[in-house]
């Protein structure tokens, strides 16, 4: 009863509603699927409980759901971490360093973003799962990762009992021609099953060996990903301002040279920033240990510099055509339909005459809208515009700055 109060009061309850998502929904589904099917082929078909292997290998079933799903929960619901509404660095000298988060209305501490999705500044924000219908940041990390790490080991360990299952089960029905394999199959001989292995059964277990093989090398590659990431003490965004930051320099041609900030020059250093034997990752989201040779806002001044160098690079656009924001704009053309991005951003609806002041590349773009007065970021048929041949940016970017 106290346990049932206590998860009643609990203060994010209503993160429940996260369930109720494709992504979720489609990585339950796939646990469930193959833990089920894992653990009902091990005790009626392949490995019966009567024996100390059989006890043994459903045990370790068990655990495989059980730490998944006790690793995927926490990160969904613990969260990555966000920034408080309206915060303010203590040193008001700091505020030059930082940018102002328009929806938050409060400054960007240094490694946080703002999610469009969760509609928050996130705290070391690496990327917006879908599956987790969530972020993966400061706090949800090492959750996250050990999820990624945990779902293809028990993925490959019930492909194995797939596969052991409808091997011992047709040994005697259809003839392989492996005259060079032997498997040991007194111990399945000594007892029958509790139902025969029916036409059901065979395909019910062949579809369950396709989601635990496509999950163990889809998830493994993601798993080995995110390892490279928490290595580098560096987030899949920051990998990509570090990017942009040895592009600018080499545009311009300037003598500046970019240190990373948070690499501590030690993979183990940078392990232990996110695993912990307590599970807390270190520090509180805001402040971070740094390399000797930058500061807390070496990276935030880059990320600056790199949004003022993005509005003198910007390109104008003029519309020639309405689009209506649709997902798959099938009446733009057969060509746009099919190279419509696979992507959860947003479409921008456009009306013949609008001025668009992109400051990215052509399928996915970041705008300024003067008829709207605001930036907006997300996608738009590039049939629907045409650049103009008139250079306008510099004015544009003029009023551009003075909404920012």
């Amino acid at each position: 009863m106290n346990f049932l109060s206590a998860f009643v009061t609990f203060e994010n309850l209503h993160e429940v509603r996260r369930l109720c998502h494709w992504g979720p929904v489609i990585a339950l589904s796939v646990i469930a699927v193959c833990s089920s099917m894992a653990i009902l082929d091990s005790i009626i078909w392949y490995w019966p409980l009567d024996t100390t292997g059989g006890s043994i290998n459903f045990i370790m079933l068990i655990n495989w759901t059980v730490l998944i799903l006790y690793n995927y929960f926490n990160a969904m619901f613990v969260g990555p971490g966000y920034i408080p509404l309206g915060w303010k660095p203590e040193n008001q000298q700091d505020y030059q360093y930082l940018q102002f988060c328009r929806v938050c209305q409060g400054y960007k501490a240094p490694r946080s973003h703002h999610c469009r999705k969760c509609n928050r500044c996130v705290m070391k924000m690496d990327h917006h799962c879908p599956w987790i219908n969530n972020c993966c940041g400061h706090q949800n990390h090492a959750y996250f990762t050990s999820f990624l790490l945990l779902a293809p080991l028990g993925c490959s360990h019930a492909a194995i009992i797939f596969i052991m299952t409808m091997y011992t089960q047709l040994y005697e029905r259809i003839s392989f021609g492996w005259s060079t394999v032997k498997i040991d199959m007194s111990a399945v001989r000594r007892f029958q099953p509790l139902m025969p292995f029916s036409v059901p059964a065979f395909a019910a277990t062949l579809f369950a060996l396709g989601l635990a093989l496509g999950t163990t090398i889809a998830v493994g590659m993601l798993f080995f990903i995110q390892m490279k990431v928490i290595l580098r003490n560096k987030t899949s965004i920051e990998a990509w301002i570090e990017e942009k930051a040895k592009d600018r320099i080499q545009y311009y041609q300037t003598e500046e040279e970019f240190i990373f900030p948070y690499d501590l020059g030690s993979r183990w250093q940078n392990f232990k920033q996110v695993f912990t034997w307590s599970g807390t990752p270190k520090g509180d989201g805001i402040e971070w240990p740094v390399h000797p040779k930058c500061h807390q806002h070496t990276l935030t001044i880059e990320q600056l510099k790199q949004k003022a160098d993005k509005r003198v690079r910007s390109v104008q656009y003029r519309a020639v055509e309405d689009y209506n924001g649709a997902c798959c704009p099938l009446s733009k053309g057969v060509h746009t339909f099919f190279r419509t991005p696979c992507t959860e951003e947003p479409r921008i609806p456009l009306s013949k005459g609008d001025t668009i002041l992109a400051t990215r590349g052509t399928n996915v773009l970041s705008l300024f809208l003067p008829s709207a007065g605001e930036r907006i970021r997300g996608w738009f048929p590039r049939r629907c515009v045409e650049k103009c041949h008139y250079d306008t940016a510099a004015s544009d970017t003029t009023s551009e700055k003075k909404l920012n």
